[in-house]
């Protein structure tokens, strides 16, 4: 076995720094020390005073030199004692742990649920399956999550339900709730599973259903989020951009005005501009405090006019995004999305983003360069690739490249693979702070890190 699978076995957890198990363990052996001192005194002048059998002289070890019985006992000691607590906390656990967790290591999970709780404040803003397969990456490292989504969405099953009972959109809160679910497989399922049949049930998402059933029983949208997160032990804070009954408009290239997030995408015009009405909705101030508090702010991935700008044309959001000291990330999609953003590279997303939000409202690009093979024909996409030339009308940006596609659907991000590779930019936050600000004060070029 080598030394770095030795140092990352389980066992060695229970010796980390913060555990709170190593001070418990050294008391428990001093006592353990404590009571065979004195069973030996005791042994010893039974030994002394009384005459005892000759069977006693091979029961006591005597043939044995007396550092070879001390090493003897000593080990039988420990092993004793670490079964003995292994076995004990099994049993004392066992109704207080969720049942999945019974074949877990124990350390294992106290090793999650300690050092996630000191993880770095990350706020990820977005929408759609782009923002919750982000979410489902990252809650592997930190459980100081703050996800900030799009309530814009007006169409299927969130749609009749805004239209029915005046709510929030819902589905890509559920989305959310449903990635950062400790039970998150089943969650998922359970969440994401869309009625087929039945009079009024029919095209609805379970998941839509329960948030909406929530705000009744809670008498708000916002307890009924919290009280779902809470319910399904969610990894994070799930906060909606804004509170208010938005619609997103699109300005197509040829002054076509849509409305509505469901038909913008189904127009497939090439946009120019996206909008709110009402304009001037007010932010969640959580998600305001959660920005200006964070250590990193990342921007997307999901549909760039649909589930990403519609948060930062939140006015609130935005100049949150802008004042906060933490480092600033704008993940780009691996491909371009048919109706929406035909034919773009990582400049156009770049230039699009600035130009709702704001020159500099980013710092650093990451975009994919895994980028070998072609997309089937059917999808009607191709890969996001990217193009120096391009982004130099953007100063300022550090462009990051890295392989975070999924190979079973090149269509969409690996969550471990992107998790990994936004943990590694968190590391080197400070350097790619400083340099980012300097640089866009000066208005340097376009900076490219492989």
């Amino acid at each position: 076995m080598s030394w770095s699978r030795i140092r990352d076995h389980s066992a060695l957890k229970w010796l980390y720094p913060g555990m709170h198990i190593k001070r418990w363990l050294v008391l428990l052996l001093f006592g353990v020390v404590l009571m065979g001192l004195g069973i030996a005194y005791i042994l010893r002048e039974a030994y002394l005073q009384a005459p005892l059998p000759g069977i006693f002289y091979y029961l006591t070890l005597q043939f044995i030199p007396r550092w070879m019985r001390g090493l003897l006992f000593i080990t039988a000691s420990l092993g004793t004692v670490g079964l003995a607590v292994y076995k004990l906390n099994q049993s004392l656990l066992y109704a207080f742990v969720r049942p999945d967790w019974r074949d877990q290591n124990l350390a294992e999970a106290i090793y999650a649920k300690r050092f996630l709780s000191r993880g770095p404040r990350i706020v990820a803003i977005g929408g759609g399956t782009g923002l919750s397969t982000l979410l489902r990456g990252l809650k592997n490292y930190t459980s100081n999550l703050t996800a900030i989504v799009t309530v814009a969405d007006d169409g299927g099953s969130t749609g009749r339900l805004r239209q029915e009972f005046g709510v929030v959109a819902p589905g890509d809160l559920r989305q959310c709730i449903a990635a950062l679910a400790e039970a998150e497989p089943l969650m998922s399922k359970l969440f994401q599973y869309r009625f087929t049949n039945g009079t009024g049930l029919e095209g609805h998402s379970f998941g839509n259903l329960f948030i909406v059933a929530m705000s009744e029983v809670t008498g708000n949208f916002e307890a009924a989020i919290h009280e779902a997160s809470r319910v399904l032990n969610v990894r994070g804070t799930i906060l909606p951009s804004t509170l208010e009954d938005v619609t997103l408009s699109a300005r197509t290239h040829e002054d076509e005005v849509v409305h509505g997030e469901h038909n913008i995408t189904e127009r497939g015009a090439a946009i120019r501009e996206v909008y709110l009405n009402p304009p001037d909705a007010e932010a969640h101030p959580d998600a305001v405090r959660a920005i200006l508090e964070a250590d990193m702010v990342i921007i997307g991935p999901g549909s760039l006019y649909t589930s990403v700008l519609p948060n930062l044309l939140v006015e609130g959001i935005r100049k949150a995004v802008q004042q906060t000291s933490a480092l600033r990330v704008f993940v780009c999609n691996v491909a371009t999305q048919h109706g929406e953003t035909d034919g773009f590279g990582v400049a156009e997303h770049v230039e699009a983003l600035e130009r709702h939000a704001g020159q500099g409202i980013v710092q650093v690009v990451l975009a994919n360069n895994n980028i070998a093979a072609e997309l089937p024909e059917a999808w009607h996409a191709e890969a996001v690739r990217v193009s120096m030339e391009k982004l130099q009308a953007h100063p300022g940006i550090r462009v990051i490249e890295a392989d975070v596609v999924a190979e079973e659907n090149r269509y969409r991000h690996d969550p471990h693979k992107l998790a990994a590779t936004i943990m590694r930019l968190y590391d080197q936050r400070d350097t790619l702070n400083i340099e980012s600000r300097r640089a866009l004060s000066r208005e340097e070029p376009v900076v490219l890190v492989r």
